[in-house]
């Protein structure tokens, strides 16, 4: 009974913010930091609105002078870039893609992930989850799309599992991703027998400063056959690196 008590309430102050926000609806967001006071308002909420929030991120407009402090790029992988910890809810990180990087494929720890695309475009490739009946067996591709600047997505595990690269060979890219809750582990899969290993993720950059790295064991850039995992990138692969 007090379980469900909490419950009740938890519904009510849900509805009333929900009913506040509806008579005193948000101003656009115009700047960076607008949009992240934004989404700490809408994530007061116990449930997650994902049309609320696509919509809001989808309102502000890119703008390089307010991210490029957060846009730290490697030569040899993506990387990951916290911009805020949204008051426990929510982490919001910069991913700077170069030339040619791109993810692997990955789950997203049962969390609600939307991705804006700030500069450059991103192509996203969807597959169906691996069947625990099966042994060894490719990763069946059910979608791709491309997403120019200014575009928003969004994914959860009930629609399966997906990979971001930047395909072009001439241009970075940089997008914004908002993950919730935070996690920092994730399964990585192999595309060719559908295998899944459990890593960490981390941040290359924190608030605008260089992370260190302690060591934090093996990770999938370390491991024997980084080929054929697809595990190339900063968020499944670099020690203390959505």
């Amino acid at each position: 009974m007090a379980g469900m008590d909490v419950e009740m309430r938890g519904n009510a102050i849900d509805e009333m913010l929900k009913k506040k926000r509806d008579l005193n609806p948000l101003p656009e967001p115009e700047t960076l930091d607008d949009l992240v006071q934004g989404l700490k308002i809408i994530f007061q909420d116990n449930e997650i609105n994902v049309e609320e929030v696509n919509e809001y991120m989808s309102k502000y407009k890119t703008n390089a002078r307010e991210w490029y402090k957060y846009a730290k790029f490697d030569h040899h992988r993506y990387t990951r870039n916290l911009v805020d910890q949204g008051n426990g809810k929510f982490n919001l990180i910069v991913l700077c893609w170069g030339e040619g990087q791109g993810s692997g494929i990955h789950s997203h720890s049962d969390s609600h992930c939307f991705m804006k695309v700030l500069d450059g475009t991103l192509d996203e490739t969807m597959y169906s989850w691996p069947s625990d009946s099966e042994d060894e067996r490719e990763l069946q591709k059910t979608e791709t799309h491309s997403y120019g600047k200014d575009s928003v997505a969004y994914i959860n595990d009930s629609m399966g599992l997906h990979r971001v690269e930047n395909s072009s060979h001439t241009n970075t890219a940089v997008s914004l991703h908002l993950y919730s809750p935070p996690f920092d582990m994730v399964e990585c899969f192999d595309q060719r027998t559908g295998h899944r290993k459990k890593v960490r993720v981390t941040f290359y950059s924190k608030f605008g400063q260089r992370t260190p790295f302690p060591d934090q064991g093996p990770t999938c850039t370390e491991q024997a056959d980084v080929a054929r995992t697809g595990c190339t990138s900063v968020e499944t692969l670099e020690p203390e690196n959505n």
